[in-house]
């Protein structure tokens, strides 16, 4: 009890009410003892996870290491493959010479990042087929990474092809760079005029890919073995603007996907039906810009990487660079082999030295005899420096249309009643003269 002044006696319970005290300071401890015990639940959640992460990727490591050091090949005792019918010299197309190791420091590097995690599991799919299960017909040609062929499986179908074309890689060739090709062939489906991949086995050497049929091998052999019909054929010239056509849609495709060929040449064309289908194959040199980690990325670092000299741009031997401008100048070539059929581009120029220097001072091929003004246009542009004058894809197949538009378009004025008969049956005459072309020399390549 308290006493004031004036005598009269205090009580503290009405000035401090005890309750209300009590549940404000009860209140606080709790919202900061839930508080408190929230941020160690939160705390130790998050612990788990990273530590079943870490056992994840502690264990994952473990396995690729076991991995590493086991044996690349084991004695097999299945049969060698052997062509169901011996093949001539004369048969295989061969570009060993087209290819020549460079010594100048150029640079070339893999732009494509495959996740440890996917490329895992492509090294440990199961095995789809093996080398015994496949039936070799016969040697479509063989490059630097891998020998193409024409098969059939021994037992069943592939994905109900019953013929189909193959790839066998060679000795010395990456699992990782079969990979990339892989990865690259898979994004580029649903195109007439891309060769389309089926299925692949990367399970044991030799690496295999299986692509869609074709009939006619490689564009060059088939100009080759016809030289003498097509010559002849008052025809020629649009036959070879039409596979120009075909050729370029599949680059403007290829360029919408932002995929570099890097290897586009006559050889790598194939042929199923001349000049209605025609298709870009061989993506080992390939590379998807749009995994590039830089804007430097498409400068390539292995000086021994080798490259098709003979149709790569000049800025690539001054600047070690190759852009979709390279392909440009590539299609190019591939013109003037067409209009040649299958001539080596500077056939005067014998060493990889004074390629490179014909290229860089501003020499080009000279003009094909017989070539018309339209298509030697289109050639000359492709040629053109800097790159970054050069037309898009885009642009050569809307003056490829235009060629051939103009072409239908030559038709008796005087006689409006015969313009659409005379046009089919123009059509008409000219597809059965490519299949004509194209069934007397399936037999042949």
């Amino acid at each position: 009890m308290l006493y004031s002044n004036s005598a009269t006696p205090v009580n503290c319970s009405q000035s401090f009410p005890p309750d209300h005290t009590c549940s404000t300071w009860a209140i606080l401890v709790y919202i900061l003892v839930g508080t408190f015990c929230f941020i160690i639940l939160q705390c130790t959640v998050v612990g788990m996870l990273c530590l079943k992460k870490y056992r994840s990727m502690a264990s994952t490591i473990r396995e690729l290491r076991a991995t590493r050091f086991m044996p690349s090949r084991l004695p097999q005792t299945e049969a060698p493959i052997i062509p169901a019918r011996p093949v001539q010299a004369d048969e295989v197309e061969t570009v060993d010479e087209e290819f020549p190791t460079t010594t100048t420091p150029l640079q070339q590097r893999s732009t494509v990042r495959i996740p440890s995690k996917k490329l895992w599991k492509s090294l440990h799919q199961s095995p789809r087929f093996t080398k015994s299960d496949l039936n070799l017909l016969q040697l479509i040609k063989a490059g630097k990474e891998g020998i193409f062929y024409q098969a059939r499986m021994s037992r069943g179908t592939c994905k109900g092809h019953n013929m189909f074309t193959c790839k066998i890689s060679k000795d010395g060739v990456r699992l990782k760079h079969v990979e990339l090709e892989i990865s690259i062939m898979r994004k580029l489906v649903h195109h007439k005029n891309i060769l389309q991949l089926l299925d692949w086995s990367t399970v044991e050497e030799p690496y295999i890919l299986i692509m869609e049929y074709v009939s006619c091998g490689t564009l060059r052999t088939f100009l080759q073995t016809n030289r003498t019909n097509l010559s002849a054929s008052s025809e020629l010239q649009s036959l070879l603007t039409i596979a120009s056509y075909q050729i370029a849609l599949a680059m403007q495709y290829l360029r919408s996907k932002m995929i570099v060929h890097s290897d586009l040449a006559l050889r790598n064309i194939m042929v199923s039906k001349f000049p209605w289908e025609v298709k870009v194959a061989e993506f080992g040199l390939a590379r998807d810009l749009s995994r590039l980690t830089s804007r430097h990325s498409n400068r390539w670092r292995n000086p021994r990487q080798q490259v098709p000299l003979r149709w790569y741009p000049p800025e690539y031997f001054k600047n070690n660079y190759y852009s979709f401008k390279g392909d440009v100048w590539a299609f190019g070539i591939v013109l003037w082999e067409m209009q040649t059929f299958g001539m080596l581009p500077y056939p005067n120029l014998e060493t990889s030295e004074a390629v490179v220097y014909h290229i860089c001072i501003g020499h080009r091929n000279t003009n094909p005899d017989g070539c018309r003004p339209e298509i030697l246009h289109v050639m000359k542009n492709c040629w053109m420096e800097p790159y970054t004058m050069r037309p898009s894809f885009a642009d050569i197949v809307s003056m490829l249309e235009n060629i051939i538009e103009n072409d239908s378009d030559y038709v008796d004025v005087e006689s409006p009643e015969l313009l659409v008969t005379d046009e089919d049956e123009s059509h008409k005459a000219t597809f059965l003269q490519a299949s004509s072309i194209c069934v007397g020399s399936t037999n042949a390549i």
